[in-house]
């Protein structure tokens, strides 16, 4: 039993961060967002409201309106009357704050690099089911500039690879995850492309990519889901995993192991 005063041994506290004024107000608007009080088209109260209702200087005020917009959540004129208005859902502003997201210390490659095999499989299986003759037909044209593309450089590939599944995003039909694929396959791309340019097999690594994205098509092209998912998990991950410490790698076997 530890006597009382005695001081707690191998106790660390970690440092805290200072929270500024103008965060507590973007959060109650956002929470106020995110409950349905405030809905798009409806207006804030003035600044000067604003001022008096947070009990802050009409500078924080600002500074909150400022990153509220920069967010895409509100669109604010300073001096207006009839107050911020709410602004409607965006992709763009969804796009933003996934970017952040991404992009922030807390997410390793590894994480990134299974959620982008995760979501790819689920377009490409979608993409099985709902495509139509014309884009298959895109996406056939997109693996002709893909094969073109290796004899260029990797920049030229990537950007014939980024067209297809684009292309494979819109079949699905589902704005989350075309938004999100292209999110997270920058910051991935971002993280690591330099040392696939430069690399001694980055030759060998475009030729094994574009088989599988052939494989993929012919898998769309016979309405089998399942094996067109599969391969396409496991293009990704021959292509990004030795780019992840050996010990994050098993998250990302477990995608494609049967």
């Amino acid at each position: 039993m530890k006597e009382r005063g005695q001081m707690a041994k191998g106790l660390q506290f970690q440092p805290v961060q200072p929270v500024r004024a103008y965060q507590r107000i973007v959060e109650q608007i956002e929470d106020a967002l995110s409950r349905g009080d405030l809905a798009p088209g409806q207006r804030l109260p003035s600044e000067r409201e604003l001022v008096v209702q947070f009990a802050v200087s009409r500078s924080t005020v600002r500074e909150a309106l400022r990153v509220l917009e920069s967010n895409g959540v509100v669109r604010s004129r300073p001096g207006d009357p009839n107050g911020p208005e709410i602004l409607p859902y965006s992709s763009g502003a969804l796009r933003k704050q996934l970017v952040r997201l991404a992009r922030v210390d807390e997410l390793s490659l590894s994480e990134l690099i299974g959620f982008r095999m995760i979501m790819d499989g689920a377009a490409i299986q979608l993409a099985s089911r709902l495509r139509t003759d014309e884009q298959l037909a895109e996406m056939e044209q997109s693996l002709v500039e893909m094969r073109a593309a290796i004899d260029i450089d990797f920049a030229a590939f990537s950007e014939a690879d980024l067209a297809f599944h684009e292309a494979v995003a819109r079949v699905s039909r589902n704005s989350l995850i075309e938004t999100c694929n292209e999110v997270v396959r920058g910051v991935v791309l971002g993280l690591i492309a330099d040392k696939i340019a430069h690399a001694a097999n980055s030759r060998a690594l475009m030729l094994e990519s574009l088989q599988h994205h052939t494989e993929v098509v012919a898998a769309i092209r016979a309405g089998d889901g399942h094996a067109a998912a599969r391969v396409a998990r496991q293009n990704l991950y021959d292509y990004y995993a030795t780019y992840v410490p050996e010990p994050d790698r098993n998250p990302l076997r477990a995608l494609i192991d049967e």
